[in-house]
This record gives C-alpha cells, structure tokens and sequence, in this order.
C-alpha cells in the first residue's frame, strides 16, 4: 500500500510568513491557481476540517470524496496564530517557545507533544483502517506541521521534526510493509512529490 502526505498550497498567510495554526484560512488565489492536477486518481481523499486543505484537495483530485478527519488539524498555536516572528520579536511568551525548541505549550494553544499525540494517533488508525479495506492507496491533505509529526514519528529513515516540512502542494509517498508495520510500526519512505505547475515532474 501507498501512502500520500501531503500539504495545502499557499495561502496570504504562507506568502507573509505569519503563523495559522487551527485558523481557517483559505488558499490566496495565486496558491489556489499554481495546484495542478495528480498524476492518479484516488477514489477517496482525507482531509482536515480546514477548507485550505479542502480547495487543495479539489485541486489535486477532482471528483474525489473528502472524508473530514478534524484530528489531522493544524498544530493549535494559541496566540501566535495570525502573526510573524517579525511581529513577535519582542513577545516573552513568543521568544521563551521559540529559545525551547518551539516544543513547549503555546499560549491559549498545544504543546508540541499534544499535536503529535493527536495528529499521529489519527494518522496510524487510518493506515490500519486502509489495510483493513483491502489497503487501496491513503491520500492525506494536510499541513505543514501534520507531516513533520507524521514523519518524525513514523518515516524510515528517519529525521527530526524540522526536516519533514515540504513546500505548498507538496508532499511524501510512503509504503507500508505488513511486517515493518506490524513490528516497528514504520513506513518507507519511496519519494518526495510536488504537485504545482511550477514543479518539472510529481
């Protein structure tokens, strides 16, 4: 079985470098227009309850069914949401998470560990129910910060948080073996994808 993680294309947020977080903001028009149709058609795509992961997966797989997985949401920012670091340079509460290695809890928000927690639990209960089904290929559209966690805890080989982030329209495909899932609970990493029209091949 394959599995696709992906991210939503841009939005004004992205292109400002301010934080979203859980906020719903939808993709800018010139994120919406650089998304080119995938390479395959799945019959079914998971998405988060955030429309910018809605238009994405329109975009990408037309004519697909969205089925809404809420736990698969942004990382819950709190008080950074709608902000940049440029905003937030001489915030306390903003330097003291960014000098801890921006895993502690956000003001009004998650830990770093919360959203792993929850993020990956979802993520894993899907591959399970997908295997369960007759392993058909689990196409994700998600965020950023869903396919760092995603990654970390799950990808071989491995990397930390940090290294996961793919661009807008962006993403991974893994493939999931029945032993190393079962002993290790690990997929492998095969590729990196890019499905914008700016990108010479997905």
């Amino acid at each position: 079985m394959k599995v696709y993680l992906l991210r939503h294309g841009e939005t004004a947020y992205n292109a400002d470098f301010r934080y979203q977080g859980q906020r719903d903001v939808p993709l800018s028009p010139a994120g919406e227009s650089a998304l080119r149709r995938a390479d395959f058609a799945p019959k079914t795509v998971f998405v988060s309850n955030l429309r910018r992961t809605h238009q994405t997966a329109r975009r990408l797989f037309p004519g697909a069914k969205q089925i809404v997985v809420p736990a698969l949401a942004e990382m819950d920012l709190g008080a950074f949401e709608g902000r940049s670091y440029r905003d937030m340079e001489d915030d306390a509460d903003y330097r003291a998470w960014v000098d801890g290695g921006c895993v502690g809890k956000c003001p009004g928000g998650e830990s770093r560990a919360e959203f792993s927690e929850r993020v990956c639990a979802a993520f894993a209960a899907l591959v399970d129910e997908r295997c369960a089904d007759g392993a058909p290929p689990l196409v994700i559209v998600a965020h950023g910060g869903v396919q760092m966690a995603v990654m970390e805890r799950f990808a071989l080989p491995p990397e930390e948080y940090f290294s996961w982030k793919a661009p807008c329209g962006g993403g991974y495909v893994l493939a999931w073996e029945a032993a190393l899932w079962k002993g290790e609970k690990k997929l492998r990493l095969l590729r990196r994808v890019q499905y914008t029209k700016d990108a010479m091949e997905c």
